[in-house]
């Protein structure tokens, strides 16, 4: 594997707090990645009230962010640019679309000459297009295709992802690559408590209301729902009005890092993810480093979950998604830990540090001598 050592490689995204939700988590891998290959990473963000508090997150990387100036959709922030330019950085890897940091990192590849990577993470995807379509229009029209069009390659991390990149961007030479997971631990020895968890962004694509939905059907005798995020004050509201009525079995933790949420990953059962649509979820990931499978829809785009057997597949509807939970807490302790081996075996190997970061390394190192990845 060629190093990346003496390489700058800066990372750009519109939010590096929690606020950034899978995007920052995948933006603290990707730092990772970079210096676990030899390089130094160095992130770039807008600057939002959890800013300071989450820049801890990716030490020992520096992490520099921008004002914004204006309204917070558009992201304009004057002295990014500027930040980006006085880093040296000898290539660019943005992650995220449809905001300011996009037009910054376009100016910067064309002012400098060097590569831009693009990271889509998800957000080209035909259900996050439909929405707030006059909005994407003109940032199409504004900034997006101008970057497009001068990145060095995009980087799509699935097939499905990949051809949604060519149908918006015209872009076919896509490098498919996965998210990196987090370090795994040793897989169980026994069957762990009946509890299902969702860890992620309270946001109406993850479909949350319908997993509420779901759960006041099924009502299952000595299980637990536990719901942990962060999301928009409507969106969080919302959630909480669905949960009225349901059973006491049922709860929203609000948000959950560091050693909080690895201890619930690994005392939970299973994972769930009933969304309408990923790009590929970190969430996961995570899931499967703790040795938990997860149930999932097919939009999570990580069809080896179910072709090794580490996660069962639901639907999009609540009686759907109570058929699977109810399927999920019927398996006996030998079938449940089959699933937690499979689970671990996919996180400590598709999706490895290693196995993942030696290809991301080529990648950057052919991007900056100008070959294609």
């Amino acid at each position: 594997m060629q190093s990346l050592s003496g390489l700058r490689i800066g990372l750009l995204t519109s939010s590096a707090s929690r606020l950034g939700g899978g995007v920052a988590e995948a933006v603290i891998a990707q730092a990772e990645i970079i210096r676990a290959n030899g390089g130094e990473a160095v992130v770039f963000a807008l600057e939002d009230e959890h800013s300071a508090e989450d820049a801890l997150r990716y030490a020992p990387s520096q992490v520099h962010f921008s004002r914004i100036v204006g309204p917070t959709q558009i992201g304009f922030a004057p002295d990014l640019l500027k930040k980006l330019l006085a880093a040296r950085l000898d290539c660019l890897h943005q992650q995220g679309i449809w905001m300011y940091p996009t037009r910054a990192g376009e100016l910067w590849a064309r002012r400098t000459g060097k590569p831009l990577v693009i990271t889509p993470q998800g957000m080209l995807d035909p259900w996050i297009t439909a929405r707030g379509r006059w909005k994407k229009a003109l940032a199409r029209i504004g900034y997006e295709r101008a970057a497009w069009r001068r990145a060095a390659f995009f980087h799509a991390l699935t097939g499905r992802e990949a051809r949604a990149i060519e149908h918006e961007a015209g872009r076919s030479d896509s490098l498919v690559l996965p998210n990196v997971g987090p370090p795994v631990i040793s897989a169980p020895t026994r069957i762990r408590e009946a509890k299902i968890t969702f860890i992620g962004r309270i946001h109406p694509k993850k479909n949350i209301l319908a997993l509420v939905a779901a759960w006041k059907l099924l009502n299952p005798a000595g299980a637990q729902l536990v719901i942990a995020g962060w999301g928009a004050d409507e969106d969080v509201a919302e959630l909480k009005a669905a949960l009225i009525g349901a059973p006491a079995s049922a709860q929203f933790v609000g948000p959950i890092f560091g050693e909080a949420k690895q201890q619930l990953l690994e005392r939970s059962r299973f994972t769930i993810l009933p969304s309408h649509s990923e790009g590929l979820p970190l969430s996961i990931l995570e899931s499967w480093a703790a040795a938990t499978p997860s149930i999932m829809t097919d939009e999570c785009n990580i069809p080896e979950g179910f072709e090794m057997g580490g996660a069962i597949e639901c639907g999009y509807v609540p009686l759907a998604i109570a058929e699977a939970i109810a399927g999920a807490l019927e398996l006996n302790e030998p079938q449940w830990l089959e699933m937690a081996a499979a689970a671990h075996r996919l996180a400590a190997g598709p999706f490895s540090l290693e196995t993942v970061g030696r290809r991301w390394a080529n990648a950057y190192l052919a991007a900056i001598a100008g070959k294609k990845s």
